[in-house]
């Protein structure tokens, strides 16, 4: 089966010009300008297959937002090429349009001043979907984000989490078969991030769609994909997957142990590097390949009434990618 997106060195250049500072600079740009190249996204290339969700991550201006800007047909690539469902997306045909969605947490779709019921009936006719199933879609979606009692109030009057909701069901009504998420949970509170996770983990489980995710709250990350692609600088730096991420980069363990009684952080030393240290209760980072060995000598030589083993975090394991000079990347 060939992939549903298919990206081959992938380029997209941005033209800007230089202007000095104050009215000589002004008038100079009018007759001599000098320009340089932005390299937005710089040569990358990826295949995704039917059903994978993939984490799609890189700091601010990474290129992220701009590679989902091109897979949606909403900018033409400088250089290279990119497929979904075998479409080329800078031909903007309707087929391929009524086949994906793109959904951006800073960006709304729907009626500002209407309920967003109305909204729903509006993308309805645009994409052609029949009755029986536009009821049913609804039906199916609203129940899961549990939103039915707000469908008939003014999008302007509901909270951020409903009108989130709301947005997801107003770029799932025509069922995609690819959905772009860029930022989707940006702003919510940390329950209604976990519900909108789970929305998305069964929305997938039960519809097969292929989705690829922008996000900087790594847990959205963490929870919903096994597999990430992770670009710098217009880049790609990894493509694969996460456990194996976090294994590469993730050389330490770390053990937080709590202590019947005070223990001097010196001691404590002797184990390992001591990151959090209160008395009665520190974290220690240990190589991961002798973390058993530590937490042993740990139970053994000091009064320890409690002991957690626990990974690096996802966010320090990016952050570790990112401060590493290109040429190690």
């Amino acid at each position: 089966m060939p992939p549903v997106i298919e990206v081959k060195n992938l380029k997209k250049y941005y033209r800007q010009h230089k202007k000095e500072p104050g009215l000589k600079g002004s008038i100079k740009s009018l007759f001599k300008r000098e320009y340089f190249d932005i390299k937005a996204v710089d040569d990358i290339s990826f295949k995704i297959n039917e059903g994978e969700m993939v984490g799609f991550i890189g700091p601010n201006g990474a290129g992220k937002t701009t590679t989902l800007k091109v897979l949606s047909g909403l900018l033409y690539p400088t250089g290279g090429e990119a497929r979904v469902l075998g479409y080329d997306p800078y031909k903007r045909q309707s087929e391929f349009q009524k086949q994906f969605s793109l959904v951006m947490g800073q960006k709304n779709q729907l009626w500002w001043d209407l309920p967003a019921i109305e909204s729903f009936l509006l993308n309805k006719e645009i994409y052609e979907v029949p009755d029986a199933q536009y009821e049913q879609t609804v039906k199916e979606l609203t129940e899961l984000l549990d939103i039915k009692d707000v469908l008939k109030v003014q999008v302007r009057k509901l909270s951020l989490g409903q009108r989130m909701k709301c947005e997801l069901v107003a770029a799932l009504l025509h069922s995609p078969k690819v959905l772009f998420l860029d930022e989707p949970t940006i702003g919510l509170d940390v329950v209604m991030q976990k519900k909108v996770r789970e929305f998305f983990k069964s929305y997938n489980k039960n519809h097969r769609t292929t989705v690829i995710l922008t996000s900087h709250y790594m847990d959205d990350v963490k929870e919903l994909c096994d597999r990430i692609i992770i670009i710098d600088q217009g880049k790609l730096v990894y493509d694969g997957s996460l456990e194996k991420i976090i294994k590469q980069y993730a050389d330490q363990k770390y053990l937080t142990a709590v202590f019947y009684k005070e223990i001097a952080k010196k001691d404590l030393e002797k184990i390992g590097e001591v990151t959090d240290y209160q008395g009665l209760k520190a974290t220690i980072s240990v190589p991961r390949a002798v973390h058993s060995q530590a937490a042993a000598e740990l139970l053994s030589q000091f009064p320890v009434d409690d002991l957690d083993i626990s990974e690096v975090s996802l966010e320090d394991v990016i952050r570790k990618i990112f401060q590493k000079e290109p040429d190690d990347k």
